[in-house]
């Protein structure tokens, strides 16, 4: 067999294979006999594929293990970034906080020497700081020696190049006792930790460490400015302490729905504190998104910490743990909408009460008005019949005059007749006296009753007067108005027509005003003609030599000169105030350019 033939020898088969090459053993190879197989050259080839496949299963195997010490060391290399950042943020915090706390007992001075409480406050600072010292030489000084001292070995081996005089067993002695130390300080650290926790428990203070958002903000539903308020309006009052009163249970029932699902679930969302504390650490650590790949960071450090929890588990913690934070943020976020509806709603109920305040002004101010309406008319009213009675007053007057005219005209009858009957003189006589006493006495009335009548009607025309006065200022008031209006009027409709006419006469100025002449327009124009007409007599006329000078119109034209003259006429050609005129009076063309001097004299 060549080697041909072994490279095109067929290993792999299949169970209908078996059958064909049985037939082919049975009924030969063709027109050749069945030649036997060199199982020893087979044997060899197989061993030497078998041997080629473990090479080729180790060489992949190594690859694997050194994938994996390569991302492994990646990821430690990650890691230790993260971990460094973290160290310098909590470095540097921890400076400010000590700045800070050294600022503040910098701050503080004793009132005076019976003030110990200072002092006491001094000593404890110093005392926590040996203890820190304390600390740090019992904990991280070991840890760096021992660091230290094992580079000092490796170092030694690499030069002697072999371990085999060097004594492992004192190093890993050495190793293990500072694991025990650092061990039983860690579990001292937690027992302090426990003690504190149950003593800040036990006292009370858990409220206080927790975050201001879980609290709810503590209000009445309605404020005292909308209660202590004098409004005008009761039914008003009632409906804005119903709004405040509606908007607190709506806030409380949501709030207290949100304080049910965060108490369904538990502060540590199922996880004892202290994996709850590191998982929360973690997570923050790991939180900012400028770290690359920080997902898997996370996810891979929390594994570390936490070998026996699975991923799962790991994820489904995160999870409550995020709607826990959800549901506090979502307490926050009620607590503040709740603030800004109320203080929003307190805002609108005093403006609302303000305006209240102002419509039940405007409207005792519109009562106001009225009832002053009303005591004009009483007023009126109370002249008219003022009138009245002098009306009656009057009348009864004239009444009583006309009375006693005819008394009178029934005493002369009277008398008369008493005359007539009258037999003695001596009764005439006293008759007369006593006629006369009458006289006098009625005359008297009368004077007084026509003076009181003169009187009464002086005063009705008096007030019908001042009556006739208004009646007649008021018409004349309106007549005023209304010619002035009229006036304006007539002004507006004169400013009208003159614009319109100055516009028409716009119109006129720029209207076209010559006709289409085409033949005018291409013939030759009168000045032209005149000028080739009167050519030679042009000539003629035109003097021996040219005058390059100025006639005496351009001189005359001229502004100074005109001023000059008549400064000079009026004997100031001398004084300043010539010659600040004469400086600011220009020539009526400017000079060229060319003709300015640069010379300074």
């Amino acid at each position: 067999m060549s080697g041909k033939d072994l490279h095109t020898f067929v290993t792999s088969y299949r169970a209908k294979d078996v059958e064909k090459l049985t037939v082919r053993m049975k009924n030969g190879l063709g027109s050749s006999e069945y030649k036997p197989a060199e199982y020893e050259r087979l044997q060899a080839i197989i061993d030497a594929k078998r041997l080629e496949s473990d090479l080729i299963g180790q060489k992949v195997t190594k690859t694997c293990r050194t994938a994996k010490a390569t991302r492994e060391s990646s990821i430690l290399q990650q890691h230790r970034q993260v971990w460094s950042r973290e160290c310098l943020r909590l470095q540097k915090a921890e400076e400010e906080a000590e700045n800070d706390i050294q600022d503040i007992l910098e701050m503080i001075r004793p009132i005076d020497k019976t003030d110990t409480a200072i002092f006491s406050l001094q000593e404890h600072a110093l005392l926590l700081k040996t203890e820190q010292e304390t600390f740090r030489t019992a904990t991280v000084e070991p840890v760096h020696h021992l660091k230290d001292d094992l580079c000092f070995r490796l170092s030694e081996i690499h030069q002697q190049h072999g371990a085999s005089g060097f004594n492992w067993e004192q190093v890993i002695q050495q190793i293990n006792f500072v694991k025990d130390q650092q061990n039983g300080i860690t579990a001292k650290l937690h027992a302090e930790y426990l003690a504190l926790e149950e003593e800040i428990t036990g006292l009370g203070l858990e409220k206080y460490l927790t975050s201001t958002s879980d609290d709810v903000v503590s209000k009445k539903d309605v404020p005292e400015e909308v209660l202590g308020s004098d409004c005008p309006y009761p039914e008003l009052k009632d409906s804005l302490i119903q709004a405040f009163r509606s908007l607190s249970e709506r806030y409380q029932s949501r709030l207290q729905s949100l304080h049910e699902q965060l108490h369904a679930i538990n502060r540590f969302c199922g996880w004892c504190a202290d994996d709850h504390h590191c998982f929360q650490f973690i997570l923050s650590q790991y939180t900012p998104h400028d770290v690359p790949n920080y997902r898997v960071l996370c996810m891979d450090m929390l594994q570390r910490l936490f070998p026996h929890r699975s991923r799962h588990e790991l994820v489904k913690h995160e999870r409550v743990w995020d709607l826990q934070r959800f549901t506090q943020a979502q307490l926050k976020v009620v607590t503040q909408q709740w603030q800004r509806d109320h203080e929003e709603l307190l805002a609108r109920a005093l403006v609302t009460l303000q305006e209240a305040k102002h419509a039940h002004q405007e409207e005792l101010e519109l009562h106001r008005d009225r009832q002053h309406q009303q005591d004009i008319c009483s007023h009126l009213k109370k002249r008219l019949q003022q009138w009245r009675a002098q009306q009656e007053e009057v009348a009864k007057l004239e009444a009583a005059i006309a009375a006693r005219q005819q008394e009178e005209e029934d005493t002369r009858l009277k008398r008369e007749q008493e005359r007539e009957s009258a037999f003695r003189s001596q009764q005439k006589e006293k008759v007369r006296q006593f006629y006369l006493k009458q006289q006098k006495r009625r005359e008297l009335l009368e004077q007084r009753d026509r003076e009181r009548l003169a009187n009464l009607r002086s005063e009705m025309e008096e007030q019908a007067r001042r009556d006739k006065e208004r009646v007649q200022f008021r018409a004349d008031m309106l007549q005023k108005q209304r010619e002035e209006r009229e006036a304006r009027e007539m002004k507006r409709q004169r400013e009208e027509e003159e614009r319109q006419r100055r516009l028409e006469v716009l119109r006129n100025q720029v209207g076209v005003v010559a006709e289409a002449d085409p033949e005018r327009m291409m013939a030759d124009t009168e000045a032209w003609r005149s000028h080739h007409l009167n050519t030679k007599e042009s000539e003629l006329q035109r003097p021996l030599y040219s005058i390059n000078t100025y006639t005496d119109s351009q001189i005359v034209s001229d502004p100074r000169v005109r001023v000059e003259q008549a400064l000079r006429e009026a004997g100031l050609h001398h004084s300043q105030y010539a010659k600040e005129v004469m400086s600011v009076i220009k020539p009526p063309k400017p000079p060229r350019p060319d003709t300015k001097s640069i010379i300074k004299f």
